[in-house]
């Protein structure tokens, strides 16, 4: 538990990345996002079940492209390090590969630095609703060759960026940047179903430094623009037939129907290679 803020860091302000370390089980918080995080829990009690899925969910998705040859990732919108983050899983899988983790939460950079230390690995604080910097930072180009398929991972990061801020423009600037043959990764909770119980979240959010911005199934597959998404495509923790890599075979289904519902993921290839 941090006993001390950082300079410049409110510890009374309740922050999205180290809610998501409390969930998760993680020391790096103040009192203020665990007392947010513990409304989130009073309206849903899977979400910190929810949340350990998707740390699988990134692991496997890691795995699966490394498997199809991947050896650079991007990912955005990190959050603070916790157990099997990327570049781990990548190099147990293709040991030369080559992983950035951008995150605008200063906090997040500097324990992301302390902790994320490994050759071909850097932590990068830049604002990734910004596509040019971080595009063209150079601590990204001297790991990142675009000019390469790249794995470009947004893992619970979207439904914390409001449409004022574009995401869909964004995204789809980081998109044309992509080469070939490069992957988009993304998971995003959605607003399909028990609206109440997400809006009820999303005002709870409103005392944290990020929104809580939950889309549709239509809104969320927009992000994939004309990559071709993989099999079984943009799903659901109840879609039927969903395979591997979303869901791990040896769980159980662990949420009830309706919050299972509110988890979308999925992976597209940009075509042409």
């Amino acid at each position: 538990m941090m006993e001390q803020a950082p300079h410049g860091v409110d510890p009374h302000i309740p922050n999205a990345a180290r809610m998501y370390d409390y969930f998760l089980g993680g020391k790096n918080n103040f009192q203020a996002d665990r007392e947010l995080a513990e409304l989130v829990l009073s309206v849903m009690p899977d979400a910190r079940e929810g949340t350990r899925q998707n740390r699988g969910l990134i692991g496997r998705i890691v795995r699966h492209l490394c498997d199809q040859g991947i050896t650079q990732f991007l990912d955005l919108g990190s959050g603070l390090p916790a157990q099997e983050n990327v570049h781990e899983v990548a190099h147990r899988h293709a040991p030369g590969a080559k992983v950035v983790y951008v995150d605008s939460d200063s906090v997040v950079a500097a324990h992301g630095r302390a902790l994320l230390a490994a050759p071909g690995v850097a932590m990068v604080e830049a604002d990734a609703r910004r596509p040019e910097e971080v595009l063209n930072h150079p601590e990204v180009r001297s790991l990142i060759d675009f000019d390469r398929p790249v794995a470009l991972l947004m893992m619970f990061f979207l439904h914390l960026v409001p449409d004022d801020d574009d995401p869909q423009g964004f995204v789809a600037r980081y998109r044309e940047a992509l080469a070939p043959g490069s992957y988009l990764a993304l998971s995003h909770v959605g607003s399909d179903v028990d609206t109440e119980r997400i809006m009820r979240v999303a005002e709870f959010y409103k005392q944290a430094n990020s929104p809580f911005c939950p889309r549709t199934g239509e809104e969320i597959a927009a992000f994939f623009g004309d990559f071709d998404l993989i099999p079984p495509g943009l799903a659901t923790g109840l879609s039927p037939d969903i395979g591997w890599p979303f869901i791990d075979p040896d769980e159980v289904p662990f949420m009830d129907e309706h919050l299972a519902r509110m988890g979308y993921a999925g992976v597209g290839r940009k075509p042409g290679a």
